[in-house]
């Protein structure tokens, strides 16, 4: 299976999804994919952006490793309205979903290696009636069993993992329990062993409270709920450190200690990855039955159609499922 192209799925249309896939051919860095979209779509749009270069219409997955090294190959998947740069549809939200519900079905049909996906516009998708936070939570529902998705983002610099990721800020508290934490541990430890080659992961993970509580006089969900989960994890094998807090854990000295920073919510996690290395930053989704990466952006409406976006954390997201389906070949 994993000798199979990767399929890039289009993303918002209206965003810069498709400039950063021609780019990430044109690079020539990347191993095989092809592009779900409308070929004339696509074609406009390298032509607004003065990318100009070749383009081959596949009808099926397997023929995009015959054409990929000539142009880059597209399965043709078409929009219901207008693909304007920069103004997001209603119209187009059900052609985004199927695009992803179209990618799963090839990966679990043994036709693909993995799905990379481009940035989706969440609004607008909620305002068509989507019922999910975001990819994340929608590719478990999609994925066959009950999974538990895990949000892993990755760099050169630091992997983080919040393990609340798109609940509002107010209920981080109400939400977070020590049993989320354990899972959410677990499938992080594994995913390192199986698809970084990590033998023993050394996790540390943050507090919930400024200064980790300090001892419970700034709340006590450390002692509570990420105390009593620690417990459980290290009788699990789990090489795990905390609750530190998190504004001095993010600094070189010590980076250089773990392997993973288990992050209590999004932004705890996401702004000291996007502080280091926002452009080289990969999302991936962990706990699945199949490989999933993503770029760690989102649309840059105010970007599309200008020629001016960044391919780079698009092309890392390649080389990220790539690499991680090399190692589970090997397992």
């Amino acid at each position: 299976m994993y000798n199979k192209p990767l399929v890039i799925t289009p993303g918002e249309p209206s965003g810069i999804g498709v400039e950063i896939t021609l780019k990430a051919w044109k690079s020539g860095q990347t191993g095989v994919f092809f592009l779900l979209d409308d070929p004339d779509r696509v074609k406009e749009r390298a032509k607004a952006v003065g990318l100009d270069l070749p383009l081959r219409i596949i009808g099926k997955p397997p023929e995009a490793k015959e054409y990929f090294s000539d142009a880059l190959p597209i399965l043709p998947h078409y929009f219901s309205g207008t693909c304007v740069p920069g103004k997001p549809s209603l119209e187009n939200a059900t052609s985004v979903i199927k695009a992803i519900d179209i990618a799963v079905e090839f990966v679990e049909q043994g036709l693909v290696s993995g799905i990379v996906t481009n940035p989706i516009q969440k609004h607008t998708l909620k305002a068509a009636g989507f019922k999910y936070p975001g990819h994340t939570e929608y590719l478990a529902h999609l994925a066959k069993g009950t999974p538990k998705p895990v949000m892993l983002l990755v760099s050169p610099k630091l992997r983080v993992v919040p393990v609340i990721i798109h609940d509002p800020i107010c209920k981080i508290a109400d939400l977070l329990t020590t049993e989320m934490i354990v899972e959410v541990c677990l499938i992080t430890a594994q995913s390192l062993m199986h698809d970084f080659n990590i033998k023993q992961p050394r996790i540390w993970i943050t507090g919930l409270n400024p200064h980790a509580g300090e001892g419970g006089t700034i709340g006590t969900e450390e002692i509570t709920i990420i105390e009593p989960a620690m417990k459980l994890l290290k009788e699990y094998g789990v090489q795990i450190s905390g609750p530190f807090p998190a504004d001095s854990m993010f600094h070189k000295s010590a980076r250089d200690k773990y392997d993973v920073a288990i992050c209590m919510y999004h932004d705890q996690a996401l702004i000291p990855l996007k502080t280091l290395d926002f452009w080289g930053a990969v999302n991936t989704t962990i706990g699945l039955p199949f490989v999933r990466t993503s770029p760690d952006h989102g649309t840059a409406l105010d970007l599309a159609g200008t020629g001016k976006a960044n391919p780079e954390s698009l092309i890392n997201a390649i080389l990220l499922a790539e690499q991680i389906c090399s190692w589970r070949k090997k397992k």
